[in-house]
């Protein structure tokens, strides 16, 4: 009976507090686990380290460029080119025909083909009274006032190109001067002093002061002169020297 009692007693005891010394004890055996595995890792580490501190690796020695001194420059390649040390580059073709024009151009100088007074003008827009034809027309010269028989002059040095007698104007001359220009004497006696072909000097005379021209027989005694650049009829007074 005694016994039985014990018993009862003992899984009582184990009933209400042995529940809590299990747990106890586990969790001890988990903390000394977790102790022993800390422990382990820190001697591992440490071993670690005098292995790796105690072996010999080779070390490669770089040398860094000196900046302290200056990079060697070829001057050379930096120097600026030398002033009026090369020739200037000769003008083109077209440019030096352009220029020669010119310059020629400047030395070109017209004569008055007989010295006068210019009784009637260049008028190629506005209409003027004709007193030969009694009507209102264009003028494609000027008319100088001189007496009959008054030695003509070449304006400009040139070849004659033509004589021939017109039937309005009378026995003309034309003159070609060699760029475009062409200069044209009217009313001329029929007796001239050059022939078709000859060159004629600046002032040369080619002939003399006639009564000739029909188509002006009502007016005093005169040159008709006029001027033509590439065939078109000009103002001769923007050729002859003042």
């Amino acid at each position: 009976m005694n016994s039985s009692s014990s018993d009862r007693r003992s899984e009582g005891f184990f009933a209400g507090k042995g529940f809590y010394i299990v747990l106890f004890l586990c969790a001890a055996v988990i903390g000394v686990s977790a102790w022993i595995m800390a422990a382990g890792n820190g001697a591992m580490d440490a071993s670690d380290m005098t292995e790796v501190m105690s072996t010999d690796h080779e070390v490669e020695t770089v040398i860094a460029p000196n900046y302290d001194r200056d990079p060697i420059i070829d001057e050379t390649q930096f120097a600026p080119p030398e002033i009026g040390t090369t020739a200037p580059a000769e003008p083109a073709e077209d440019e030096q025909s352009e220029d020669a024009l010119a310059a020629a151009a400047e030395e070109i100088v017209y004569v008055w083909p007989v010295t006068g007074e210019v009784v009637r003008e260049h008028t190629l827009s506005a209409l003027k009274y004709d007193d030969t034809m009694r009507d209102w027309r264009t003028h494609r010269g000027v008319d100088i006032a001189c007496e009959t028989g008054t030695p003509v002059g070449a304006v400009r040095s040139g070849r004659v190109e033509s004589i021939e007698y017109d039937d309005l104007y009378g026995t003309t001359i034309i003159i070609d001067h060699g760029d475009g220009v062409r200069s044209v004497y009217s009313n001329l006696a029929e007796e001239t002093a050059v022939s078709v072909g000859d060159w004629v000097e600046t002032g040369a005379a080619i002939g003399t002061i006639g009564r000739s021209a029909l188509c002006e027989i009502a007016q005093d005694a005169h040159l008709h002169f006029e001027m033509t650049f590439n065939g078109v009829a000009v103002d001769p007074m923007g050729y002859l020297a003042a």
